[in-house]
């Protein structure tokens, strides 16, 4: 099991950018996908980049191509997600998830842990 813990939320204009962290702790990360989901008010959870901590394998959703971009950082153990030119449409609590793989798969169910979450709010 690995432990999760996202910060970096906050309120920004359109336009605007924010950097999402995820820590983990725990069970080595070595041989497991990690991703982030967002979740809006009334609507379903639904993914939105994952990465495979090993190296070789990336996905985006087609809406944040372009604009988010999620990297590994082997020093500190984290996951961040880059956001630049933020939507108010991106306004959604963002969580990070984590499960054993090769493949970066975009069903939530795929996933084994998850974070509490950090809010992200992107005002017009």
């Amino acid at each position: 099991q690995v432990q999760l813990v996202e910060s970096g939320g906050g309120l920004v204009q359109a336009g605007g950018s924010l950097r999402l962290s995820c820590a983990a702790s725990g069970r080595t990360l070595s041989g497991s996908i990690m991703s982030w989901f967002r979740q809006a008010p009334g609507k379903e959870r639904e993914f939105v980049a994952g990465i495979r901590w090993s190296g070789g394998s990336i996905s985006y959703a087609e809406f944040v191509k372009g604009r988010f971009t999620i990297s590994r950082d082997y020093a500190k153990n984290t996951v961040p997600l880059q956001m630049n030119s933020l939507k108010p449409e991106d306004t959604a609590i963002y969580y990070c998830a984590a499960r054993p793989g090769v493949i970066v798969p975009t069903s939530g169910y795929e996933y084994t842990d998850w974070g509490q979450g950090t809010q992200v709010t992107v005002s017009s």
